[in-house]
């Protein structure tokens, strides 16, 4: 059984006026399936809100770049922006609100470990973010991504640090002077059709490190991965050059 809303509610701190629409953005299509209906009536499954969460991110997201970064070359910024809303850092952001333990799921979803899926709570956070905008307008939508997306969410790091331009050069320059094994890199995922597939790469240095991005061709997703794993070395007092 998924949790209270009202916790939800409470980690956000959003209350929404329509409890419709929050229920509906963390509704998995899987629940319908199994169930034809849901607490609220009508009640769609969160897909339609996904698809516009992922839009008002995308704004959201550029907006607070752009002022971040007025000198950010237009390249660096739309890096920095895939990093931002890549699936994999809006399933940490996600976890970080334990956002799966409030999911609607079937039978199938609940038993394959749905509410860890890190594709399925991305998919819900976008439709959250939708729900908010819906429900509160713009302004507490930008809160919301700010807090949690942009910012320092728990667990899922500082996005607005910058990314570096050549991250891949950088990262195996700071592996060679902390004599780390040399980055290594995989494809582990290619999806979507051919003439737009979406790939996923992992960066791996040694057995314990690794990350993975996200991109449009594995040149940018294994950039991105690079720059993951180069935060994460930056960030750690036992991989500073002398330390």
């Amino acid at each position: 059984m998924p949790a209270p809303l009202e916790e939800l509610e409470r980690r956000t701190g959003y209350s929404f006026r329509d409890p419709a629409l929050l229920q509906r953005a963390l509704t998995h299509k899987s629940y319908l399936s199994d169930n034809g209906t849901g607490p609220f009536s009508p009640l769609d499954d969160n897909e339609q809100l996904e698809f516009l969460g992922d839009a008002i991110l995308g704004f959201l997201a550029s907006e607070s770049l752009y002022h971040a970064f007025p000198a950010y070359p237009e390249g660096k910024l739309s890096r920095l922006k895939g990093h931002v809303v890549s699936a994999s850092h809006l399933a940490e952001v996600a976890l970080a609100l334990d956002l799966g333990a409030y999911l609607l799921l079937g039978r199938g979803e609940e038993m394959n470990r749905g509410r860890v899926k890190p594709a399925l709570l991305a998919n819900a956070l976008e439709a959250l973010i939708a729900a908010i905008h819906l429900d509160g307008g713009l302004e507490p939508c930008r809160e919301f991504v700010d807090r949690f997306v942009l910012s320092a969410a728990p667990g899922a790091g500082s996005l607005l640090a910058p990314v570096p331009l050549d991250a891949k050069s950088e990262l195996q320059e700071l592996a060679q002077a902390l004599r780390l094994p040399i980055p290594r890199y995989s494809i582990v995922q290619e999806k979507g059709p051919e003439h737009s597939k979406i790939f996923t790469v992992e960066a791996r240095i040694g057995k314990d490190l690794t990350a993975t991005g996200e991109g449009s061709s594995k040149k940018v997703a294994s950039q991105q991965a690079a720059a993951i794993l180069l935060q994460t070395l930056q960030s750690q007092p036992e991989y500073q050059p002398g330390g």
